[in-house]
């Protein structure tokens, strides 16, 4: 394929395939109250958060970790203010001392808080003022959880960029499509990614298995295995379910988050290593198929943004089954009827913010990816006409999702 695709391919996985703790949306409120509370340079009296209706929604039930289980916007804030270092920004509070925790929750007692609903229509936007020995600081994050815009002091600029051209426009303009997907993971020289991709494999499989030790959340990925035949299927959902456990419910270890998503770099990269290992693959393998899933799911994210009303583990999902139609020897065909069918099974489905039940979604989104993919192994498929499902001549003349 042409160069210029090939690297645009590889410097997205690059730019997406990021660590976090915690879920993406307090950590991002954190990571602005932390650099709202460096320019200010004194312990904040007063806190103003300001956030879009998609932060509030996303924020307010889960677990912060590192705060001994707090959650909402307020805690998330006095987590960032007291002890954020806003140079790691999606690790912004995870390395918290116990020292620190009992200050946290000291901190919400002592400071006042304001919550309101942002005046902006935009879909992502957090503003976080804070007021203290007589100055004023805030933050200003806009259109994703690390592009800070603005930083002042005073009413003073200390930093200002202008808004960024939109992801979803950066991911257009690369070209991203199911077909330019495939024939990237076919060209691909796994060296250019085996870095990106290892990082994936070994953070998103600590948590998965720490999801089924332990007693986390609503402990989903226990509950499929104990009650399921403990068959690949029942694996790859209870692994990616057990992951978003621990992870919803505060546990302090880093995701490789996907589409500014934790759940979602779960989801598109847990089935797939389960399918792997299963199947005795090679790295090399892996490598290609981890490819597809987890730039399917960003090219199926790009079109609602990072935070909207639709749950994004759907769409991950539907990566997961195209990385495993992959896995399993599948090329173009496969790979687009599997999206197709998965698509048409699941899709719509609502995001009613982050919280144990994600585990539940994200089972969920995997067994409709899979079943998509057994259903075109099977000879089955949804057609033109079934509901989203739109008949084109592409991908061998039959059926697309528009």
């Amino acid at each position: 394929m042409e160069q210029r695709i090939y690297s645009a391919y590889v410097e997205i996985l690059r730019r997406e395939l990021v660590p976090a703790m915690g879920c993406t949306e307090p950590i991002a409120v954190a990571y602005a109250a932390a650099t709202a509370a460096r320019a200010l340079g004194t312990r904040a009296e007063k806190v103003d958060i300001s956030v879009s209706a998609n932060i509030i929604k996303n924020v307010k039930s889960v677990i912060v970790p590192n705060t001994g289980g707090l959650h909402g916007l307020e805690a998330a804030a006095a987590a960032g203010i007291v002890a954020g270092d806003p140079d790691r920004e999606l690790l912004v509070i995870s390395r918290v001392s116990e020292e620190q925790r009992r200050e946290i929750r000291a901190y919400l007692e002592k400071a006042s808080f304001t919550v309101r609903r942002s005046e902006t229509n935009a879909l992502f936007h957090i503003h976080i003022t804070l007021s203290g020995g007589g100055h004023t600081a805030s933050c200003r994050i806009s259109e994703d959880h690390t592009n800070v815009v603005s930083v002042r002091l005073d009413g003073k600029t200390v930093f200002a960029k202008e808004p960024r051209e939109s992801v979803t426009e950066e991911k257009e303009a690369a070209a991203l499509s199911i077909a330019s997907i495939v024939e990237f993971a076919d060209a691909l020289d796994p060296s250019d990614v085996s870095e990106i991709l290892d990082r994936q494999i070994a953070c998103n499989m600590e948590i998965a298995e720490e999801g089924l030790r332990n007693p986390w959340g609503a402990r989903i990925g226990q509950v499929l295995l104990h009650a399921r035949e403990n068959d690949v299927v029942t694996r790859a959902r209870a692994y990616a379910a057990a992951a978003s456990d621990a992870r919803m419910s505060g546990c302090e270890k880093p995701v490789i988050i996907n589409s500014g998503s934790g759940n979602q770099g779960i989801t598109a990269s847990v089935p797939v290593i389960v399918y792997a290992r299963e199947l005795g693959a090679s790295d090399d393998l892996l490598y290609r198929a981890l490819t597809v899933s987890n730039l399917v799911t960003v090219h199926l994210k790009s079109g609602i943004g990072p935070l909207s009303a639709y749950c994004g583990v759907v769409s991950a999902g539907c990566g997961a089954a195209a990385g495993i139609a992959y896995l399993l020897g599948g090329g173009l065909s496969d790979v687009a009827h599997t999206v197709v069918n998965a698509l048409a099974i699941n899709s719509g489905v609502i995001c009613d913010g982050a919280k144990a039940s994600c585990a539940a979604k994200i089972a969920s989104a995997v067994e409709a990816g899979i079943l998509g993919l057994q259903m075109y192994r099977e000879g089955s498929e949804f057609l033109g006409g079934d509901g989203i499902v739109t008949k084109v001549t592409a991908y061998g003349g039959r059926a697309q999702v528009r």
